[in-house]
């Protein structure tokens, strides 16, 4: 994909800004500086009956000048996007559940499920899965959806990249481990209540490599049942200069239906980027697929 000089300069003044924190600010990151390391990975949460916490359940929240609403429910939430984590720094400090944060347990922050809900959240590029509760408010960074715990994410095998493309869906507190809940994919709630502290926009090891995937992903822009609504849905995205767009014919069902998507996407990096360029285009409502 070619970088339009906007996104090149945002891109710049992101690294700048980065590579700005100097000492006045602590930079999140693992247990021990360079270290991934820790005894013993922790078992799962184990989903359960808990009441809803008297902390972080707004329902209605504003952080840095924005409004949030909790979900009533996480009955059916299921979305796929980018998951971040937050280790050290936040480490022992108060969640928005008013909970000691433990970098070491299977936990998690999300901006609009109820507190605490229960997730699984799936890495999509190694399939690796993890089941987390969420006890806390954020990630308050644009194209993140959720903010795991260190341990989640070694498990997932993301902390070095720091981020990572996920799939994160709700599941009920008597669901065995292995259960799926109901599928209703709906579009998340904006966020909840404020935490004591909000992680940073990303830890400091993002710069690794992204693990290799075992199959591709793409992004999904539209699914149509007549191919030349399909056809100007991808002329559209080639006028904005994205030219890695193709449409795909399923016939799986009795009718054909003409499914647009464009990639295949290698990186967080080049998601957000794709995520931005569509947004110029006035696409809000994309969508994470594997093949």
């Amino acid at each position: 994909m070619t970088l339009k000089p906007h996104t090149v300069l945002l891109l710049l003044a992101l690294a700048a800004s980065l590579a700005s924190c100097g000492s006045s600010r602590i930079k999140d990151g693992p247990p021990r500086s360079g270290s991934v390391f820790i005894p013993e990975l922790p078992d799962d949460a184990v989903p359960r009956r808990e009441p809803r916490s008297r902390y972080g359940n707004g329902p209605v929240y504003e952080v840095f000048g924005k409004r949030y609403t909790v979900m009533p429910s996480s009955d059916g939430y299921k979305e796929r996007g980018v998951a971040s984590w937050y280790g050290k720094k936040f480490h022992k400090k108060l969640t928005s559940m008013q909970e000691p944060y433990d970098m070491y347990a299977m936990t998690a922050a999300h901006k609009s499920l109820p507190l605490p809900t229960y997730v699984r959240v799936r890495n999509l590029r190694n399939d690796k899965s993890v089941i987390v509760r969420v006890n806390d408010r954020g990630p308050f960074v644009h194209n993140r959806i959720i903010d795991l715990s260190y341990s989640a994410a070694l498990k997932l095998d993301m902390v070095g990249t720091g981020t990572s493309l996920v799939e994160v869906e709700a599941i009920g507190f008597d669901a065995p481990s292995g259960d799926r809940p109901t599928r209703r994919t709906i579009t998340a709630a904006p966020p909840a209540p404020v935490p004591e502290s909000q992680p940073d926009p990303e830890p400091a090891a993002a710069t690794a490599p992204e693990p290799v995937s075992s199959h591709k992903i793409f992004v999904q822009i539209g699914a149509f049942g007549d191919r030349e609504n399909a056809e100007r849905r991808l002329s559209k995205l080639r006028s904005g200069g994205i030219g890695t767009g193709f449409i795909l014919e399923d016939r799986s069902s009795n009718a054909a239906l003409y499914r647009v998507r464009v990639g295949p996407i290698k990186s967080v990096v080049q998601y957000d980027i794709l995520i931005e360029e569509l947004e110029n285009l006035g696409i809000m409502d994309p969508y994470l697929v594997t093949d």
